[in-house]
Parts: structure tokens; sequence; C-alpha cells
């Protein structure tokens, strides 16, 4: 009984939150505050270059002159994994930027050009939605070639159709509702009632998907630079990274492990913070 009217305490100081939705909210914020000022001033974070080499330096463990050792070339993994956020969250951020451009106009068109063009359209999206993200994306480098730019063209499009379909979905559901009906029968122009009806109310639901998206694009991008088709070297890039830490993990685990946290923190940050805006949306709680 004691332990009931405790956690009744708790939840009335709270605001009715359970304590470990606070502690994973604060975690996440403060993670998201960490990887923005490892973007916008790496420097603050990282002691040193993070290419420059030291031969006599290699294979460093983490100490107080490198927390996070060196690698092969003398490198400072810190400075790295700092350096690194900028580029892996470029990608990340870009592709999805270009995946919800192309999924909101696809989406849109679909929903607004008649059933033909819907049927269509749709059914080209089913067939792209068959195949995985990373492998359609895979696909989409192999043919337009390496590099950081192509790597987040193809991360885009293999992340289109999921956009195109909440779209699709959410700006059907308006386009029935009763004012937007009356605004057509009061002469308003279709591009009119898209843009001031329409695409307001997708912007929601669309920015939840968004954030989520961004780690998965994220983990994307890592792949892809993983597997030698992302940002040439000596750039550092955490999925880069853990390619080359792969081969020492027997004899210099932290070449490798530092940037595959670096990649689960931020993915998890994204999905918390992705899930809380879902759940203040649907009125279920607060950030």
């Amino acid at each position: 009984m004691t332990g009931v009217l405790e956690a009744v305490g708790r939840g009335r100081r709270t605001g009715g939150r359970p304590p470990w939705r606070i502690l994973t909210g604060v975690v996440g914020v403060a993670l998201a505050a960490l990887a923005l000022l490892a973007v916008l001033a790496p420097s603050l974070l990282a002691p040193y270059s993070p290419t420059d080499t030291h031969a006599l330096a290699a294979f460093q463990g983490p100490g107080a002159t490198h927390p996070f050792g060196t690698d092969e070339l003398g490198r400072d993994v810190l400075s790295r994994v700092v350096h690194g956020a900028r580029l892996s969250l470029t990608i990340g951020v870009g592709a999805t930027a270009c995946g919800v451009l192309g999924g909101t106009l696809l989406g849109l068109l679909a929903a607004v050009g008649g059933r033909r063009a819907d049927q269509m359209l749709m059914r080209a999206v089913d067939i792209l939605l068959a195949f995985p993200e990373l492998l359609l994306a895979l696909l989409v480098v192999s043919v337009v070639g390496a590099g950081t730019a192509n790597v987040v063209a193809a991360i885009g499009v293999a992340a289109v159709p999921n956009y195109a379909r909440l779209v699709r979905a959410q700006a059907l559901v308006v386009l029935r509702s009763g004012y937007v009906e009356a605004a057509v029968v009061l002469g308003r122009r279709r591009t009119a009632v898209v843009l001031r009806h329409v695409l307001p109310n997708v912007v929601g639901p669309l920015l939840v998907l968004a954030t989520i998206g961004t780690g998965t694009a994220v983990v994307s991008g890592a792949a892809l630079s993983f597997l030698g088709l992302g940002p040439a070297p000596p750039a550092p890039e955490w999925g880069a990274m853990l390619s080359d830490g792969r081969e020492h993990l027997a004899t210099a685990w932290w070449v490798g492990v530092f940037p595959g946290l670096a990649v689960t923190a931020v993915v998890l940050t994204l999905t918390v913070l992705g899930r809380r805006l879902q759940s203040r949306a649907d009125g279920r709680g607060t950030l």
C-alpha cells in the first residue's frame, strides 16, 4: 500500500508522467544538444585535428591524452568521432530532406490528381516499398556512383515511398473534411486549398516521421560508408571508421567501438524525440 501511495505521489509531482519518461526525455535532449554542438562547433569538443597522423602514437589506448585512444595512423579517435558528427548528420538530415520533399510532392499529387493518377503513383510506391530502404539505396548508389552527394540522394530516394504514403493518407482525410468541401464549393482554386488547408495539416505527422527517419538515414549512410561508398578518406565518417575498426577489434577495440556508440546514441536520441513528438501530437503527453 505504501509503495502505491509513493508511486501516486511521484506521478502528481511530475504531472502524471513516470520518472523514467522524464529521465529519457532529459537524456535525449542532452544528447541532442551535444550532437548539435559537435556539428556547429566541433573544435570545442575535439582536442586534436581529425586528419593529422602521428605514426609513433598509433593504437594508443584510451587515456588522459587521448580519451578514446588513437587509430592505426595515430589519429585521435575522439576528434574523429566529434568531427564525424557533422558529416554523418549532414548525410542523414540531407537525405531526410530529399525524402520529405519528394514524398510530399508525390503524396499530394496522388491525393489531388484523381483516381487514375492515385492508382498509378501508389502502385509505383508499392513496388519501391517491396525493397528494403538500404537495399534500394545501395542499388541507386551502384548506378550513380559513390560519394557524399550520391549517398544523400540515394538514401533520400529510398525514403520517398514512406513519406509519400503518409502524406497521401493525411491529405485524403483533410480533403474529405467539411471545411475543405465548403471551400471547393465556394470556388477556391485547388492549389489554394492544398496550400492553405491540406499542407498545414500534413506537417505535424510528417515532422514526427522525419525525426525518426533521420535516425534511419544516419544508419543507412553509415552502412554505405562502411561498404566504401560514402565520403572519400581521410574524411571522418562514422561508418568508414567502423569499417576501419573492424580489423582491429581484437587488439584495438576502441577504434571501432566509439564510432558505433556514436551512431547508436544519435539513432536512439532521434527515436526518443520522435516518439515524444508523436505523443504530444496525439495529446498523450508533453516533451
